[in-house]
């Protein structure tokens, strides 16, 4: 593993409606991802924020009777609170209307890609859904109707900016083939050549200012025009990082040059439904610039409750927040790491997440932890003997870090925690094929071979745990440190007691 730098960044969310619990496993993803890399000892950086300019924000505020900016602050600030409830670790959370770095940021590149030429003025007719702040050809509708959001878009007739997309077909299918720029999992990244292999068109990127009532930031020297959203909310990655501060004579700031000019890793962690503007539009906007590419492009699929996806614009949502007031954050973020496909939408419901927690973690991990402390408070007063516990690790333990490594490296969450339940059901079998209770009553026979196995065991056990209260910490945080606390350190364990009690009941009080 790479000791750079490593940036990683989450798709930032427009503010129409309140967060729900796709937007939990997005931050959630990309704050394992950040956790893992400071254990491994590497500089971090992690951001995240809101997408404050988008024309569906100011048609929100309208319908809602309130002023745009009051309405785009306030829901803002209900996505900059989930960094509490969920247990987040990001650096820096960015709002794109007000934060002064950013505007100035997509100033500059708008500028730059300008001197390359790259913008023309244009009349267009299409088919533009506000949903996705997108236009679409009647090719790419199902039955009429946008795919992401199952609505007719509506006929718009403007006159635009236009970028030069087309000019940049080769070089973008050069950057993804080669693997300059990863994508993951692989079957999106055949999603994106395929797009490319396509033909790509130039798209518009500016709108009438009068359609927006003046929201956003106006195309320079063109006031009647704002900058697309979508080229607006992408240049937060490099705003957040002061981009502006560059210089013509090409002297960056600290920020910039740190994190993105001479980072090992610039990671985005994004959804499946705006891998075109990620792994297409950014990238191409970059290269315009004349700016460095993203290392990866790490995509998750949907959430669904009850069968039906979840979306602020249909009302049907779940609250990450009440769900965190319920069970507690460790149990969300499991069922966030553990209990959701990497390729494919997974349905959400309360009784998975209960059954994830008491499966995985009361049942598993925690009843580990708790039963291998009391035995070596019973059998040796709360601490090991001298006895290393090499000779009886499962390699399993002793080859966690290095898995987890290798399937966080490809973003595979999942696959992970599965390897955590692994090491957890190699430690629950140690217990039961040695049977410390049974060496116990050898030893007090007068049987030192049995004394000699009981501390070996011991330490084995502790061993086992500690290295999973460690591997553990970028996906349960919480828990984790009760964890530690409990094995100690060196010979000494502290005191047991259930840092998992089980959901169940609470879950069924819930109900009632």
């Amino acid at each position: 593993m790479s000791n750079g730098r490593y940036y990683v960044t989450t798709a930032i969310p427009y503010v129409n409606g309140d967060p729900h619990l796709g937007h939990a496993l997005e931050v959630v993803q990309a704050d394992v991802l950040a956790r893992h890399r400071r254990l491994r000892g590497q500089q971090v950086r992690f951001l995240t924020g809101t997408d404050d300019n988008a024309l569906k924000n100011v048609t929100a505020a309208r319908e809602a009777g309130v002023e745009v900016g009051a309405f785009v602050k306030a829901n803002s600030e209900k996505f900059a609170a989930l960094r509490s409830p969920l247990n987040l670790s990001n650096d820096d959370f960015l709002r794109t209307s007000v934060d002064p770095r950013h505007a100035r940021a997509v100033l500059r590149l708008w500028e730059r890609c300008d001197r390359r030429g790259d913008f023309y003025r244009h009349s267009y007719e299409g088919l533009y859904c506000t949903g996705c702040e997108q236009f679409y050809s009647p090719g790419e509708l199902e039955d009429g109707r946008c795919a992401e959001h199952q609505r007719e878009p509506e006929s718009v007739v403007e006159e635009n900016w236009f970028f030069r997309l087309s000019r940049y077909a080769g070089e973008l299918l050069d950057v993804i083939e080669s693997g300059r720029v990863r994508v993951e999992p692989v079957q999106r990244r055949h999603e994106v050549l395929a797009f490319i292999r396509s033909g790509l068109n130039d798209f518009s990127v500016s709108r009438p200012a009068e359609r927006s009532g003046g929201w956003g930031i106006p195309v320079p020297g063109d006031p009647a025009q704002t900058i697309y959203v979508w080229w607006d909310a992408l240049a937060n990655y490099v705003s957040a990082l002061d981009y502006a501060s560059a210089t013509d004579a090409g002297e960056h700031g600290p920020a910039y040059r740190d994190w993105w000019l001479e980072s090992a890793r610039r990671v985005h962690v994004i959804g499946k439904g705006v891998v075109r503007f990620h792994a297409v539009y950014w990238l191409a906007l970059l290269l315009s610039a004349g700016e460095p590419l993203p290392s990866d492009i790490f995509i998750h699929d949907y959430l669904s409750a009850n069968g039906g996806k979840l979306s602020k614009s249909a009302g049907s949502t779940v609250d990450p927040v009440e769900l965190v007031d319920r069970y507690g954050s460790d149990a969300l973020r499991w069922w966030l790491a553990h209990g959701v496909a990497r390729v494919g939408d997974t349905d959400f419901s309360e009784h998975r997440l209960v059954a994830s927690h008491d499966l995985d973690l009361a049942n598993g991990l925690g009843n580990l932890v708790n039963r291998t402390v009391t035995l070596v408070h019973k059998f040796r007063a709360g601490r090991l003997g001298t006895t290393q516990a090499h000779s009886l690790l499962p390699a399993s333990a002793d080859e966690l870090p290095r898995t987890i490594d290798q399937c966080l490296d490809t973003f595979n969450i999942r696959a992970a925690t599965d390897a955590l339940c692994v090491v957890i059901a190699d430690g629950n079998r140690l217990v039961e094929t040695e049977r410390p209770w049974h060496l116990a009553a050898l030893e007090y026979a007068g049987d030192d071979h049995a004394a000699q196995r009981l501390d070996t065991v011991l330490a084995t056990l502790v061993q086992v745990c500690r290295v999973l209260a460690t591997e553990a910490a970028p996906f349960i945080p919480a828990g984790a440190q009760q964890l530690r606390t409990q094995l100690g350190t060196g010979a000494q364990v502290g005191r047991p007691g259930p840092v998992f009690p089980r959901l169940a009941r609470v879950a069924s009080g819930a109900r009632h």
